[in-house]
């Protein structure tokens, strides 16, 4: 009897199901439960937490969920600038420049493709083992990628290996990727209560350290010698990612599960299938949140790693020019997107999401109007103002939106598919479309006309959205 009670102890503490309800109650394979034991309780034990460090504040799951965030978009972000400057050189010489560049950039749409299947795989243990397992996983499978692409040999030392090797390491990293801002998005805003739409947005601060710190650190790599650079300057970003991993990495491990994924599992309704559900029964929601986040994730990447192209190769200007002000405009959305968020709780989701969608398609010539201006301080300031405008607006209260559209069996599964299935039609495949319209019009205004056809779409998707700021999250 005694050994009985603590078979079944151990299999509630797990989240194990009892076995009656073949739909719902699934028991979990012995991958998803070595993989729980030792990503999760585990690892508690081993790095001392104790049972009241697991009760986390929300201030405590807010920054443990922002940092690991800002790590994992460092680390994704670095290979976009990488692309845009020094890739095609490595790893693609035998190409024109220019081709070299879309070969750069198609290797970086990738990450785009695997984000999806990230996703599913990522989202599927999230719904049913914990938000907390599936972050500190997120955690290590991006550090390694990153890690290891800044240890790659070159075209020049190993041949046609060195791309292809790139290639998978960058699957590896969109894999991280995929399961990574849902799942931090989804723990904040289990835990926020009412004011999804503020601390959500404080996650979001994540991708402009991101964007600031891998544009930053490569500005400085670029102060190097070409020689040098081209060398091993280049990789220094990659290799200290191992450090910076390390950090988010601890702090992750102390985070507590979120009461919404407890009471599922208390109440036994953890899902067999939950990306399948998704798919299913949630495929409405599903829909909605690929078409608002079309524009937003798409404008992400042509302010942060297409416009570096455009100014270097299209315009002529130093590398440290465009890079400042890419710099600037993601620094000046440490403010911006908490405001979004904060405004989002009061005015509501579409609001900010429709202002948003208009505003990007206002200013999508005007963009590069100030761009050919080929003045530092104008190209600041459009970059800054059309971040702000555009990209903050969208993405601050996105944190909250997306995961408020589906219940708690398949938040996370749901704003992973979401995001990342908009991610890989837009963000990927958006500096390489915007790259190859360049070179068919000699001109950007069929990059400014895919900008406003992206707009429209996340307009659209936005009016038919329900508003979800004012409602309890579904369980």
């Amino acid at each position: 009897m005694t050994v009985l009670m603590q078979l079944r102890a151990i299999i509630s503490r797990c989240g194990h199901r009892q076995w009656q309800h073949p739909r719902r109650l699934q028991p979990p394979s012995r991958l998803a439960m070595m993989l729980q034991e030792s990503l999760g309780h585990g690892m508690t034990a081993a790095t001392g937490v104790s049972g009241a460090a697991e009760r986390s504040t929300t201030a405590h799951v807010v920054w443990a969920s922002a940092l690991g965030t800002a790590i994992e978009w460092y680390d994704f972000l670095i290979y976009g600038t990488a692309a845009a400057l020094v890739l095609n050189k490595l790893f693609f010489p035998s190409f024109d420049p220019f081709v070299g560049t879309l070969a750069a950039f198609s290797t970086y749409a990738v990450g785009f493709v695997a984000r999806p299947i990230g996703g599913a795989i990522i989202g599927h243990y999230g719904d049913r083992l914990g938000r907390k397992t599936m972050l500190v996983a997120t955690m290590i499978a991006m550090g390694l990628g990153t890690f290891l692409i800044g240890c790659l040999p070159t075209y020049s030392q190993i041949g046609v290996w060195a791309p292809i090797l790139l290639i998978i390491l960058r699957f590896v990293q969109g894999i991280g990727l995929g399961g990574e801002w849902s799942g931090a998005v989804v723990m904040v805003i289990e835990h926020a209560g009412d004011r999804r739409g503020f601390y959500g947005s404080l996650v979001q601060i994540g991708f402009p350290v991101g964007v600031a710190a891998s544009t930053g650190i490569f500005g400085l790599m670029t102060q190097l010698p070409e020689a040098d650079f081209l060398s091993w300057g280049w990789r220094v970003p990659f290799l200290i990612s191992i450090l910076l991993v390390g950090v988010g990495f601890i702090v992750r491990l102390k985070l507590a599960e979120t009461p919404h994924f407890k009471e599922v599992v208390e109440r036994k309704e953890v899902l067999a299938q939950p990306v399948l559900e998704v798919l299913r029964r949630d495929w409405r929601s599903f829909l909605l949140a690929i078409g608002i986040t079309v524009s937003e994730v798409g404008l992400a990447y042509l302010l942060t790693v297409f416009t570096v192209v455009y100014a270097t190769t299209k315009l002529g200007l130093p590398r440290q020019v465009i890079l400042n002000a890419v710099v600037y405009a993601a620094l000046v959305e440490f403010a911006t997107l908490p405001l979004a968020g904060w405004l989002s709780d009061i005015f509501g989701r579409r609001a900010l999401y429709l202002a948003g969608g208009v505003f990007s398609v206002a200013l999508a010539f005007p963009l590069f109007w100030f761009l050919d201006t080929r003045e530092p301080a104008l190209i600041t300031f459009a970059l800054v103002v059309t971040m702000t405008l555009t990209h903050a607006l969208l993405f601050g209260p996105k944190a909250a939106f997306m995961p408020e559209l589906f219940r708690t069996q398949v938040r996370y599964s749901g704003a992973s598919l979401g995001a990342n299935v908009a991610a890989a039609l837009s963000g990927g495949f958006s500096p390489l479309i915007a790259t190859a319209l360049l070179a068919w019009a000699g001109a950007y205004w069929p990059v400014s006309v895919y900008i406003i056809a992206l707009s429209v779409i996340t307009i659209i998707a936005t009016l038919m959205a329900p508003e979800t700021a004012r409602d309890a999250l579904k369980s």
